[in-house]
This record gives structure tokens, sequence and C-alpha cells, in this order.
């Protein structure tokens, strides 16, 4: 979940152990109500509580969570992982090649007993889907939250179909600025619909077929 360094608010502040003192929590589900912490420094731009909420509200009403293996690209501090976790999916493997970002994620997962659940991988996106792909893996979920406006939505949507990761009946939300195109179809990848949220753009795909599928393009804004 990394952009282009942002000024953080004046409140902002490091703690003794150099992690972010900014207010994160999980939403929903068993973990509901427990504090992350954010990564140091300025490059990880974490989905904020109010778009996450209406992401895991959408996914748990159209595919359910339970029991899903969940694949997190650029998961920055693992925020989208553990709220999966949090609300029934089985495993998580989170992809992330940040050293302050991989430090708050590997904290966190400590902090909430999820180390068990949730495979880490430190590298470059393009190799970490590569190796998960040679290992045979299938994701019913895949969450991917990749630097604004720098083409790596799409290039991660066709490795992701390329490659095989997503399961037959699984979907994946590609998070961009609200300004990006997301692209419609990607291989056997559609775009079912989209959401704005302030300057962030979900956009759910699916593949076709799939049942209770929305009209393609469908654009809601909030």
């Amino acid at each position: 979940m990394r952009d282009s360094p942002v000024c953080p608010p004046p409140s902002l502040g490091y703690n003794a152990a150099g992690f972010g003192n900014e207010a994160m929590r999980v939403i929903g589900g068993t973990l509901g109500g427990r504090r992350l912490v954010a990564a140091q420094g300025r490059d990880t731009r974490p989905t904020t509580d109010r778009v996450r909420e209406a992401l895991f509200s959408r996914l748990e009403s159209r595919y359910g969570l339970s029991g899903a293996r969940v694949l997190d690209v650029f998961a920055g501090t693992g925020a989208l992982a553990i709220e999966a976790l949090s609300r029934g999916a089985a495993s998580a493997v989170c992809i992330e090649n940040d050293r302050n970002a991989l430090a708050a994620l590997r904290r966190n997962l400590d902090a909430l007993g999820l180390r068990d659940r949730v495979k880490v991988v430190a590298a470059d996106f393009r190799d970490a889907l590569a190796a998960e792909a040679r290992g045979g893996a299938s994701f019913e979920g895949v969450l991917l939250d990749p630097p604004y406006a720098q083409g790596m939505a799409a290039a991660g949507l066709a490795l992701l179909d390329s490659l095989g990761l997503v399961a037959p009946t699984g979907w994946v939300v590609a998070e961009v600025g609200r300004r990006e195109n997301a692209p419609e179809r990607v291989g056997s990848l559609t775009r079912q619909r989209e959401d704005v949220y302030g300057d962030t753009k979900l956009a759910l795909y699916e593949r076709p077929g799939q049942d209770g599928a929305d009209s393609t393009g469908d654009t809601k804004l909030s």
C-alpha cells in the first residue's frame, strides 16, 4: 500500500521502536477494534478505515470470506490481509518489498497472533507472483493496492491472470487513484464495478459467468 511520499499531518509521530503512531485499527470480525502499527517513513499509504469498511462489507455480502485463501499484493502494513483474516479468511500471502512496511507488517502479525496463518514474501511483486504460480498457488481473493499512477495495477492484473493465480470463482480488488483508469478487461478478468471514495477508486474484477455479477462499468461515488 505504498504511494509517492506525502507529508503526514502534524500530529503524526513515531514511537521509540520507530513505528508510526497514526491511528489504524481492524474494522470488523474477531479482531475488530485491535490497533495496528503504521510503517516508519512517508512511503506507505494505508487504506483508510472508511474505505476498508466499505470494501469488506461488499466482499462479505457478495462472496463471503469464510475459509478463503487471500493474496495481498503491495501489502504494506498488512491491514487488508488482516481485515480479511479477521472476517474469516483461512490464510493469506502478503507480498511487500519495502523494509519499513515489512517491519510493521511483521509486528502487526505478531501482535495479533496471525503469524501461522500468513506467509510474508519480501520481494518485488513480479518475482513473488511468479514464485507463487510455480508453487501451484491459487487464491479465492486478491487485494491489489499498488502505488498510484505508476501503471502497476494493470501490470498486476495482467500477471495474476496470465499466471493463473485467481481461482475460477475468485475475485480481485484493485485500488487506484480516483483519476486513474481501471481497465475494463484484463485477459479473463472483467471489471464488474467501480466505487470512488474521496481520492480512492476500488475496481472489482471477476471471471466471466460468475453468479451475481453487476453490469460492467458500474460506477458509484461516495
